[in-house]
């Protein structure tokens, strides 16, 4: 599993979403960084991390992160997922809870798929299968970000672009299959003992309004980003650390 890590001090490890990569986070790192212990991994079949065949269930990606966190010493950390991260997330949370500080969903739910979401990841699968993972990314790319912010002008919609590209279409098949495959997880956030940031887009149209707050109570904390997408850390990504370091200091971090 391919990481990459700067900072010091409590460590925060930042998954990324589905055919995106460690590269998602390059511009909210150098800030998080001057505080924190900042660990960007990629996913299996993602960026330079090694594909494998079937699909990738949430419970897998979770392993592979318990892993990655034994690999590098870290005992406890915080956790944070965009989109496909926040799945896995919310899998790691469900079987490690010991192992966090608290955690975060960045532009993701706890919720499932719905039966039409299902019936999409099955039809992504099958055209990345048949036809690369090029014209998928670049049908899925462009509406991740806020309607203002889709010019193919946009410096962040090329380097997300680009990142897609590297995607395995093994790594993309697997994921699609396993994030159609997730179960219903809001217990977890129901039931955490560990603080919790959901982290929202006001223009995300792949995360609807009633998708995105699925729990509320005492150890969540909501925060819904002004003229952002499904992108945040791409689209506004100085309010968008600013959320995470006020969060991880809320909880005395």
């Amino acid at each position: 599993m391919f990481v990459k890590e700067t900072g010091s001090g409590v460590p925060l490890v930042l998954l990324h979403g589905f055919c995106g990569s460690h590269r998602y986070w390059d511009e909210v790192v150098p800030i998080l960084a001057q505080r924190y212990r900042v660990i960007t991994p990629d996913l299996r079949g993602h960026g330079d991390s090694a594909a494998s065949d079937g699909a990738y269930a949430m419970e897998m990606l979770a392993e592979d992160t318990v892993q990655l966190l034994d690999s590098l010493g870290v005992a406890k950390t915080f956790l944070f997922g965009h989109s496909l991260g926040g799945y896995a997330t919310l899998a790691f949370a469900e079987r490690y809870a010991q192992r966090l500080i608290g955690f975060g969903l960045v532009h993701s739910t706890s919720y499932p798929d719905t039966e039409e979401a299902k019936a999409n990841r099955d039809k992504a699968a099958d055209a990345i299968g048949k036809d690369g993972i090029e014209p998928f990314v670049n049908g899925l790319i462009p509406k991740l970000f806020a309607p203002e912010h889709r010019s193919e002008q946009n410096a962040s919609v090329k380097k997300a672009l680009e990142i897609g590209y590297g995607t395995s279409p093994q790594g993309a098949i697997g994921c699609a299959l396993g994030m159609r495959d997730r179960p219903d997880r809001t217990t977890v956030l129901e039931t955490t003992e560990v603080p919790v940031l959901l982290l929202a887009g006001e223009e995300d149209e792949v995360i609807p309004a009633d998708r995105r707050f699925p729990a509320s109570g005492a150890t969540i904390t909501p925060v819904t980003l002004s003229n952002v997408g499904h992108m945040g850390m791409m689209e506004h990504p100085k309010a968008f650390a600013e959320a995470i370091v006020s969060f991880v200091q809320g909880t005395g971090n």
